[in-house]
This record gives C-alpha cells, sequence and structure tokens, in this order.
C-alpha cells in the first residue's frame, strides 16, 4: 500500500503521525511510504532521518493526496484540504467529527474511508489511540491552568500548592477517565485540594484507592458541580463520550457563582466542550474571559509538546495502521472489532452512532458495508 505521512496544518500543532522508526517498519512490510517535506521536523525528526529509514519527502501535500492509498495526519483535513481527498482514500487520523458539522458532511462526500484514532476500543471500553495523548493533556491541564492563574495572566493570582501557612488552591476535575487521573496526579503532586467527579461508580472506589488522601472522589451530579464551583480556583473538563458530542455540564449561569479570576480548562473541547461558555481556541491565542472567569480550550493541546506526543502516539498507532496497510481496510476491519469501531465515515455512509446522532445523520452499521 502506499502510505502518506502529511504536515500538520491545524493551528500550532508540531505533532507528526509517524517517526522515521514507524516508516522503517512499514518498509520492512512491503509498504511505500511517503513524507510531505519537513513534516517531522517540529518533533526533532529531519527529512534525512526519514529517507534512511526508506521514506520518499514529497514536497507538496497534493502529490500525497493524488499518490496515497491512505493518508496519515495526526488532526482532521481543513476546509481547502477536502476537495484533494480522494474516493474510497483512507483517512486515518483524529477526526472529532461529532464536534463539527463541517468536517463530518465533506467526508461524506468525498466517499473516503474515514477511520478515527479516538473511537478505535477495545473489548474493555478502552481507547488504546486516544490514552497516550491524554496522557499528554492530563498533566498540560493543571500546567495551564497553574500558569493562568497568574495575576499578569487575568488568574486571581493564588498558587495551587500553597505555601506553609496558606491553603492551597481547589482544583476541581470533572471526569476520572484518562485525562482526569493524569491531572489529578499532577495537581495532587503539586499540592492543591483535588476534587474528582465521575458518574462510575466502579472508577471511583479505584480512583479513592489509587489517590492521595487530598484528592476527594465525588459521584457527579449537577448538584455536586454547583456545590464545588464556588470553592474551585481550576476547574478542569475532562469528560469524554466516545466518538460522541459531549455534554454541557457546566452553564453560564454556573460562572456567576466562581471566583473572579478562577480558570476553566476544557479538555473536552474536541467534542465540542463540557462548558456551555467553551470555544476553541489556539496555542497563539489560548485564553479569553467570560463574566471574569478565565477559559482555555486549546482543541490540540499536545500539539505544543511536539516530541514526546508523536513518540507516544507512534507507539499505539503503528499496528493498528500496520494491520489496515498490509490487510486492506475492509478485512482489517472483518478481523478486528477495534479497528471496525474506528470507522465513522466510510463511502459517503455515517457509520459511527454517536457521529450520526450529533447532526440528526442516517446511521449505517459497519457491517452493512463490510
Amino acid at each position: 500500500m502506499i502510505v502518506g505521512i502529511l504536515k500538520e496544518v491545524k493551528a500550532d500543532d508540531n505533532r507528526v503521525a509517524m517517526t522515521p522508526g514507524g516508516v522503517e517498519m512499514m518498509r520492512e512490510n512491503g509498504h511505500r511510504v511517503l513524507v510531505q517535506k519537513n513534516a517531522g521536523m517540529p518533533s526533532g525528526f529531519g527529512n534525512s532521518a526519514y529517507q534512511r529509514s526508506g521514506a520518499e519527502i514529497v514536497n507538496k501535500p497534493e502529490d500525497i493526496f493524488n499518490q496515497a492509498e491512505m493518508i496519515l495526519r495526526v488532526k482532521e483535513p481543513q476546509p481547502y484540504e477536502f476537495k484533494h481527498i480522494k474516493k474510497g482514500q483512507i483517512y486515518f487520523a483524529y477526526l472529532h467529527l461529532a464536534a463539527s458539522r463541517e468536517v463530518t458532511q465533506a467526508m461524506i462526500k468525498t466517499k473516503s474511508v474515514s477511520i478515527a484514532y479516538e473511537t478505535i476500543q477495545r473489548a474493555d471500553g478502552s481507547l488504546p489511540l486516544l490514552t497516550p495523548m491524554s496522557e499528554v493533556a492530563g498533566p498540560m491541564a493543571i500546567q495551564q491552568g497553574a500558569k493562568y492563574l497568574e495575576m499578569a495572566q487575568g488568574g486571581h493570582g493564588i498558587l495551587l500548592g500553597g505555601v506553609p501557612g496558606v491553603d492551597p488552591g481547589t482544583v476541581m476535575i470533572i471526569g476520572g477517565g484518562v485525562v482526569g487521573i493524569n491531572a489529578a496526579k499532577m495537581a495532587c503532586g503539586l499540592g492543591a485540594k483535588v476534587y474528582i467527579l465521575d458518574i462510575d461508580l466502579d472508577r471511583l472506589r479505584y480512583l479513592n484507592d489509587v489517590m492521595p488522601g487530598h484528592c476527594i472522589t465525588l459521584m457527579s451530579s449537577p448538584a455536586a458541580i454547583r456545590d464545588i464551583l464556588p470553592k474551585a480556583d481550576l476547574v478542569v473538563g475532562a469528560v469524554l463520550l466516545p466518538g460522541s458530542k459531549t455534554p454541557r455540564l457546566v452553564s453560564r449561569e454556573m460562572l456567576k457563582t466562581m471566583k473572579k479570576g478562577s480558570v476553566l480548562v476544557d479538555v473536552s473541547i474536541d467534542q465540542g466542550g463540557c462548558f456551555e461558555t467553551s470555544k476553541e481556541t489556539t496555542h497563539v491565542n489560548p485564553t479569553y474571559t467570560v463574566d471574569g472567569i478565565v477559559h482555555y480550550a486549546v482543541s490540540n493541546m499536545p500539539g505544543a509538546l511536539p516530541r514526546t506526543s508523536t513518540l507516544a502516539l507512534n507507539n499505539a498507532t503503528l499496528p493498528y495502521t500496520l494491520e489496515i496497510a498490509n490487510k486492506g481496510w475492509k478485512k482489517a476491519m472483518q478481523e478486528n472489532t477495534e479497528i471496525k469501531r474506528g470507522a465513522n465515515v466510510v463511502s459517503g455512509r455515517v457509520t459511527y452512532k454517536g457521529v450520526a446522532e450529533a447532526f440528526g445523520l442516517d446511521y449505517v452499521p459497519i457491517d452493512n458495508l463490510l
């Protein structure tokens, strides 16, 4: 199979979908790999490293779209790229379609095979291709929140860990999944008082066992959120419904109860965000203020840490990429239910229920197309 690796074009995303080491393994399996010029530079992988691994360096992204049977990208295509995606071409990336009608409609129109990293799912419910980026985004949410609590950044000037004789800051984390637990580890490590909320009692039991005593686990509910918001200096939105639009759990009305200069970090923004007042931001302009509350809602947070993120992502995605390339997408989905769950839009049909429900579109089970 001819596999094309595109340079990231989403604002300030410096990751790359495959390392030179990954290219070498693709070549060993008999695949031809095209890499857009300088795609790996921000992650520390130069063109010569890819060439030594057997890749062909291509100057124009259009040439990759024209030749590749499978496109690898970290993030979804941008509007000016829609016209280059071909019928039957595999597009394998983080797509987050339930958050964007525009991208969903575009992928339907192209009649391509859209396989989303974020909905590849194991039998136990875990999300192996989302996990490594969640492990980056969780700690990063606390780092960014701590920074924007500084008065010069718009916050009310509190140190999360406090100092001897002074109370630490209070952090509320909504969602106890991979992002939530990694955010909680970072916040607890700084010495903050941490509340972590989830709707899964078994998950809360696990968190209660593994987290330190100053991390308080609570069953998530509107009442619990309303109760903690006035105390919180930093709120992290870490809610995920795989492949579906994120529910809005903090309303604008609730912001009025918060301390001015408190910070909201919405890690869920990729799937639409869990705060009513969330809107997507970029690393260049990461924050805005609503009713005195600082909002951070960068949709590609791990893109700011490309070396760590690229290596972690490649470790997770490469086995799936190899299987799809070796077998073709149909056989790979027939033989591997994890890959089959990654099918979001195939041949003009929406094959992931959460995406169809987000926009009132017809849903066609992927088995009907296999």
